[in-house]
């Protein structure tokens, strides 16, 4: 017998009700989160503007910033003002202060570690300004943000086409809309997948962490269910991963492939979004769409394989992690760094 007190209302308006509920919760943890990151940033970058301003560098600056260092703490002991901390607020200043303001704003609402990746890892501005994007609207840690900055996931948006027929089978803007939505990469990373797997451990990893999954997806996905059950003329049919998305108001049905991009998947995805769109839509729903998550895609294969379907498909490759030798130096790097910056505060 459940727990949970008697109420007027049945289960699926209780769980509608408690699903905006955590919604909301999220909602405003996320404006609160990035109120504070922008106010600490805000006071980084006037403190690294006055540095700058009053020409200090490395070196013969070194004996004033230590001793500001040492004054600041005794009056703000809580603010780490080590003085690293404060030659990386005058890097912070220099590096931006001449930036256009949408680079700006992207970088004012990151915690400021994840500011500090950036400055030492990453040197384009345009690649700086897509993973600061990548950050608000996925909610990465610094954790995944260095993960997807070693893979070059910037590069790698930046090269790779489109593997979908959205165009062809979509309405233009719901079309135009759907190519934004969906991308031709995913980083899986936060799975810590670092030996060969099956299709259905992989599943079940990401449905144990399908909130991270989501965040990968991007902005208006819903979980609908794995191993989605549909039944028509006394046969049985199961999607590895079913979504909604709120903004296409379609289904999205995604398939789950451990090697590289076979042909004959677009038939069977075909096949579930025909039963989905008959099944399954809503009467004011868009037709249903299907992602093809493989391990790796040749773009002509792709393009062959779609060429005469006319329901709306994409092939997109993930990446788990980075390989065994390089992850294990990555994380000594990191160690390293983090107890190098301990002994400076």
């Amino acid at each position: 017998m459940s727990n949970r007190p008697q109420t007027n209302i049945n289960d699926s308006d209780y769980s509608e009700i408690l699903f905006q509920a955590i919604n909301q919760i999220k909602t405003a943890r996320t404006i609160i989160a990035k109120q504070v990151n922008s106010s600490a940033n805000s006071v980084y970058w006037n403190l690294g503007k006055l540095l700058f301003e009053k020409q200090l560098e490395e070196g013969y600056g070194s004996g004033v910033v230590k001793q500001l260092s040492i004054d600041l703490k005794n009056e703000f002991p809580d603010m780490g003002l080590s003085p690293r901390n404060l030659w990386n607020m005058k890097r912070f200043y220099e590096r931006y202060y001449q930036s256009d303001t949408k680079l700006l704003r992207s970088v004012a609402v990151l915690p400021w570690r994840h500011n500090l990746l950036l400055l030492e890892k990453v040197q384009s501005l345009s690649a700086v300004e897509f993973y600061a994007n990548e950050v608000v609207t996925k909610g990465w840690s610094r954790d995944l943000l260095l993960n997807a900055i070693k893979m070059e996931s910037y590069s790698r948006s930046e090269n790779q086409s489109n593997s979908n027929n959205f165009n062809n089978t979509l309405p233009e803007l719901n079309a135009e809309y759907a190519n934004e939505v969906f991308k031709s990469s995913y980083n899986l990373g936060f799975l810590g997948i670092t030996e060969p797997i099956k299709e259905l451990e992989l599943e079940n990893r990401l449905i144990t962490k399908i909130r991270a999954f989501v965040l990968e997806l991007g902005k208006g996905f819903s979980f609908i269910g794995n191993q989605y059950r549909l039944e028509y003329n006394n046969k049985e049919y199961f999607v590895d991963m079913l979504f909604f998305h709120r903004g296409l108001q379609s289904l999205v049905a995604i398939e789950l492939k451990i090697g590289s991009f076979k042909a004959e998947y677009v038939g069977k995805m075909n096949l579930y979004l025909s039963l989905l769109d008959k099944l399954e839509k809503g009467k004011n729903e868009n037709q249903s769409i299907g992602i093809i998550l493989c391990a790796d895609k040749d773009h002509l294969d792709v393009e062959i394989a779609l060429q005469d379907i006319n329901k709306p498909i994409g092939v997109a490759e993930y990446q788990l992690l980075l390989p065994k030798e390089e992850l294990q130096t990555l994380i000594l790097n990191e160690i390293n760094a983090t107890e190098a910056e301990n002994d400076e505060e």
